[in-house]
């Protein structure tokens, strides 16, 4: 109807009216271009991140780290020899929990690999050109050169603090995708329809759920609350076969459980969900959020629905100390900061010390964990044979 009430309107009269939506549309998308030397850029990156308060961060919606070490020994390659290399998108957040910080929108693998590479925790492998530099780290170049790569200037667009978070999600799929990109949720319900997925649906449906877990309508109508249930269950039940990828590892258990559920599955993870909500309500005076902030991050989420989940298990009738001493820690903001590795030691780390510190007992660190903090080449996902290389062409950065 509104589509025929224009077409009915004189051309100067929709001439008029387009320059005016044009005018207001742009108000949230104004930007300016900024210069920022790497060592500054990967200092507002850093400073502030073990409590989530850096000045430069990166949302909780945006990818993990999915770079190689070979793409990111790449990225760097091309900085020590002055080849162009594309923009960075940030926003200034308007308002909200981070207000006046800039949340990347295109560009988190190419500033996590920069904090990699200046931090000594990514050895440079599989480089093209600067072969005499494979096997070295920051620390290794020259003085002199150490000092001009954190001098040269990455190119960021910054988009003033006019734009809401509906337009920097939508700046983010249009960057990513040319237009829309369908949430990995909305993928799988359309490929892994079946009757675990109708499970997701209703868990997802959970008033209480809702209440605990706020998102924007936004990004409740890109299926973000079917995501973050769908997680839940499969760290519960699978997190121990946890490898990297964990777009594969969700879509790999909804397969399997669209295969092989039964009512008597149902009706029992249903139990365990709701215990879970219920046990957070009546403990946690801030339920799932961080205190003085209005937002949960998936990874928040996570650690502390299947940390709860697990202790219950052990002790269904637990009843926990002040849970505030550990929540809201430094060491606990650490394990699920918005940028937080999904590597496998870490995924284990935040599950556990939520259980662990529910039940009373010591937590320890996951084997392995020493090694993922110090090398990036050991938390990035694997490099692909020669053979599988052959097969893909992978873009630049």
């Amino acid at each position: 109807m509104a589509d025929d009430v224009q077409l009915q309107l004189a051309d100067s009269e929709r001439a008029t009216l387009v320059d005016e939506q044009i005018e207001e549309l742009q108000k949230i998308t104004d930007y300016e271009i900024k210069e920022w030397p790497i060592g500054v850029l990967v200092e507002k990156f850093t400073n502030g991140r073990e409590t989530d308060e850096s000045e430069i961060f990166i949302p909780d919606y945006q990818r993990e780290m999915v770079w190689t070490p070979k793409q990111q020994s790449r990225f760097i390659e091309s900085i020590l020899i002055k080849l162009p290399v594309p923009f960075i998108f940030a926003a200034d957040v308007g308002q909200g929990d981070r207000e006046g910080a800039l949340e990347i929108i295109d560009g988190s693998q190419r500033i996590r690999t920069l904090d990699n590479f200046l931090s000594n925790k990514l050895k440079l492998v599989g480089l093209k050109k600067l072969t005499q530099a494979v096997g070295m780290r920051f620390s290794d170049l020259s003085k002199p050169r150490q000092m001009r790569f954190k001098r040269t200037t990455v190119r960021v667009i910054e988009l003033t603090e006019k734009a809401d978070e509906d337009a920097r999600r939508e700046m983010f799929d249009r960057l990513n995708s040319g237009g829309t990109k369908l949430t990995g949720m909305e993928v799988r319900r359309g490929v892994d329809d079946g009757p675990f997925m109708k499970f997701i649906t209703e868990c997802a449906a959970n008033e209480q759920f809702k209440a605990l877990v706020p998102l924007s309508d936004r990004n409740a109508k890109r299926k973000e609350y079917e995501e973050i249930v769908l997680r839940y269950f499969a760290y519960l039940n699978s997190y121990q076969s946890f490898q990297k990828s964990v777009e594969d590892f969700l879509t790999g258990y909804l397969k399997s459980k669209n295969e092989n559920f039964l009512d008597a599955d149902k009706q029992a993870m249903l139990d365990e969900f709701v215990r879970m909500l219920n046990f957070v309500s009546l403990h946690f005076s801030n339920g799932f959020k961080r205190s003085g902030y209005n937002t949960v991050p998936r990874i928040r989420f996570e650690a502390i629905a299947v940390g709860v989940s697990l202790a219950l298990r052990e002790d269904p009738d637990l009843v926990p100390g002040d849970v505030g001493q550990w929540l809201d820690s430094s060491e606990f903001i650490k394990h699920t900061r918005s940028d937080a590795s999904n590597s496998r030691p870490k995924l284990i780390n935040r599950i556990h010390y939520v259980r662990d510190n529910l039940l009373g007992t010591a937590f320890e660190e996951s084997p392995g964990t020493a090694e993922v903090e110090a090398s990036a080449n050991a938390d990035s996902p694997p490099d692909p044979s020669e053979e599988e290389e052959a097969l893909t062409q992978q873009g630049l950065f």
